[in-house]
């Protein structure tokens, strides 16, 4: 007879955590805004990816990269252009993406809070000979459809936000 009850607190305590208000923490141990350029979420041209789709937040290699807010590691590998990258499912149905690190910490599964070390900063992927940093990009998979306008790929701005806002806490699109 508990299980059901059981079942029913997972899923409220889930649907409270994806839908709870996201405080957002600098994810690079240390940094501070004058570590990446505010104008760089969705400068153009940008390699392959025709805009940037996320922010650069430069430290050295090795540096500490940890969890700007709590949440769920969805994935951990590796892909050309990211190299190693971590996957992370946060509040407000957000995907955290980082990417050029120099190794993981983090598990598949694993549930992190603010402050959790994901892995270190790196150069890997398409960073390979470049100065270390740590590529940020933050997805929400609740599209704003009030945020599609007519730049290059400008349909995408409805799921990917600007992780500068959000880390000086200057956004204002969020429901």
């Amino acid at each position: 007879m508990r299980r059901p009850r059981t079942r029913h607190l997972l899923a409220a305590l889930l649907l409270a955590w994806l839908l709870a208000p996201e405080w957002l923490q600098i994810p690079v141990q240390g940094a501070s805004p004058r570590d990446w350029n505010a104008q760089s979420f969705w400068f153009e041209p940008w390699g392959r990816s025709g805009t940037h789709k996320g922010i650069d937040i430069f430290a050295r290699q090795g540096t500490p990269v940890i969890a700007p807010t709590y949440g769920l590691v969805l994935f951990r590998g590796e892909l050309a252009v990211g190299g190693k990258v971590i996957l992370m499912l946060g509040p407000k149905w957000r995907l955290h993406y980082f990417a050029h690190l120099n190794d993981y910490s983090a598990l598949p599964g694993q549930p992190v809070l603010p402050g959790s070390l994901l892995g270190s900063v790196g150069d890997s992927g398409n960073a390979r000979g470049k100065p270390a940093h740590l590529h940020y990009s933050i997805v929400t998979l609740l599209p704003y459809p009030w945020r599609w306008d007519d730049s290059t790929r400008g349909w995408k701005k409805m799921f990917y936000l600007d992780p500068n806002q959000r880390l000086r806490g200057t956004a204002v699109d969020s429901p």
